[in-house]
């Protein structure tokens, strides 16, 4: 027999940091940059680590994690199989939410918004630069895909290996590419003591950002 944790008295108390509208920087990207910052500082394990939600178009939700490949005011890059389930989900409908978490500082970022897919010829530099394990592995997977087992994947692996065994880069494949979300909503939370948590969360108004505080 299983013996299960008393879940329900798990407690923990937040009382690392503060957040108030008053000190937060004018655009969330800006933010965002001081507090990514902070966790690469932390040396966190894989600070860029991120929950990618996503929803088929009659609503029903799916979530996964992704890693962060570069922000900036345009919006959040990830990249992925296009043809994977999270891929075709944003291509039929692009709206997506991400999630940080970062327990170690006490912090979590969400984030909304609708997604775009990245030029192709951004992406194509982007998956050159990856080691070249990584450009097979991505050659190799149909994501998402059921198969018969490892080997399946083995074994294409190994045909692709030796196909490309001369060449320092693998071509990008067609199904393979980059989205970038564009923010409509971003919220920073920060742990406070008496689960009074601060949350300070940014909507776009036009080509404006404005600034309010949520009850915990």
């Amino acid at each position: 027999m299983i013996t299960l944790p008393d879940i329900a008295s798990l407690r923990r108390s937040y009382a690392l940091e503060s957040l108030s509208e008053n000190d937060v920087l004018p655009d969330p990207v800006s933010q965002f940059a001081v507090w990514f910052g902070e966790a690469m500082n932390s040396a966190l394990p894989e600070p860029n680590a991120m929950t990618l939600a996503t929803a088929t178009p009659d609503g029903r939700p799916s979530a996964r994690t992704v890693l962060l490949k570069g922000f900036n005011h345009e919006g959040f890059v990830f990249y992925t199989n296009y043809e994977s389930r999270k891929g075709q989900e944003l291509t039929l409908n692009p709206h997506a939410a991400l999630l940080f978490t970062w327990l170690e500082l006490e912090r979590q970022i969400r984030i909304e918004g609708t997604v775009e897919k990245l030029d192709p010829e951004e992406s194509r530099i982007y998956f050159q630069s990856r080691p070249k394990e990584s450009q097979i592995g991505a050659w190799a997977s149909p994501q998402s895909r059921a198969i018969d087992g490892r080997n399946v994947l083995e074994s294409r692996v190994s045909e692709l290996q030796n196909e490309y065994a001369s060449e320092a880069v693998l071509p990008l494949p067609s199904f393979w590419g980059g989205f970038r979300l564009k923010p409509g909503l971003v919220e920073f939370w920060q742990g406070r003591e008496s689960r009074l948590h601060d949350r300070i969360c940014y909507t776009r108004a036009g080509d404006e950002w404005k600034i309010v505080r949520l009850a915990p």
